[in-house]
């Protein structure tokens, strides 16, 4: 069976199902949701984890930003770019709790330990490059570079967060994807995000404007060339100005999923804001349609090739 290191165990003897039946007060809706297709027609399942929307009263509260500022991390709408690929034959996972509150796109255990009280045990990797730009499990900052906090944390908090937001979802992210690769002998997940226009303060690229889509497969470790060219290919028809692993290569969800000798393929797509959205409003704009329209066909191309490039 195919499974995903999920880092270091918690800290607790709580398994996170049960810490999921007693959820904290600042587990306010559901993790996650799953839009199934009625029947799966091909070997690619979608995810969409930074498109949430669901901010707790508590975290807003707990913040020195306004929840517009919050939402600089927030990958608006891509869950809705990608919303046909259940009528089309394909599951989409969503995230519905913001990247600001968890990131699930990284380790569980990505901490700073300058934003917290307490010490941290010892699994904790506080020394990744996301921790030191503030962009750990639990981000210090948003991508615009304000900080978010306006008092320490506590370890338990994190922990808390993982076991009730992070394992939940990468648990139903896990069982889709063996689900599929049992069913089609092979499975290409497709992690979808956004990018800001302009590079950030936190970005390497930081300052310059930015092409319209980035494909990441990891350099060609996490999916097969031909089928990241079947992306690329299709995109590029519809118009759009496309580059590979650059600014973003890939990240957690990439790389720890992505297993062409396992046939489990992983690719990236970081969708340009300024195609579908204003970026200071976040409001959709009309390039929103035509956007949804193209990914449809990329979509309908995917579940249609049955995986022949894998």
């Amino acid at each position: 069976m195919f499974t995903m290191d999920m880092g270091a165990p918690p800290a607790t003897d709580s398994s996170w199902a049960k810490a999921i039946s007693h959820a904290p007060p600042w587990a306010e809706s559901p993790v996650f949701e799953v839009l199934s297709p009625k029947q799966q027609m091909g070997p690619v399942v979608f995810a969409s984890p930074h498109s949430g929307a669901d901010y707790p009263q508590s975290f807003i509260d707990s913040s020195r930003l306004d929840p517009l500022a919050l939402r600089k991390s927030e990958d608006s709408f891509v869950d809705e770019l990608f919303a046909a690929a259940p009528d089309m034959g394909a599951p989409l996972l969503r995230a519905r709790f913001p990247r600001a509150f968890i990131d699930v796109n990284r380790e569980p255990f990505e901490l700073d330990p300058q934003m917290f009280a307490d010490q941290l045990p010892p699994y904790v990797n506080t020394r990744s490059p996301r921790v030191a730009a503030g962009l750990g499990t639990i981000a210090r900052v948003v991508c615009s570079g304000g900080e978010i906090y306006n008092c320490k944390l506590h370890f338990d908090e994190a922990l808390g967060r993982v076991n009730t937001f992070y394992r939940p979802y990468h648990a139903a992210l896990n069982r889709l994807v063996e689900r599929t690769r049992r069913q089609f002998g092979h499975c290409l997940l497709i992690d979808c995000h956004s990018m800001p226009s302009v590079a950030g303060p936190t970005d390497s690229d930081r300052g310059h404007r930015r092409v319209d889509i980035v494909l990441g497969d990891c350099y060609g470790a996490s999916c097969d060339r031909r089928l990241s060219d079947l992306v690329r290919r299709s995109l590029c028809a519809r118009g759009y100005m496309v580059r590979r692993n650059v600014p973003y290569a890939g990240a957690f969800t990439t790389r720890n999923y992505g297993a062409p000798q396992l046939h489990v393929h992983a690719l990236q797509i970081e969708i340009n804001r300024a195609l579908y959205m204003n970026e200071d409003t976040f409001k959709k704009t009309p390039g929103f349609t035509k956007l949804a329209e193209d990914l449809e066909i990329l979509i309908a191309g995917l579940i249609q090739s049955r995986g022949a490039a894998m």
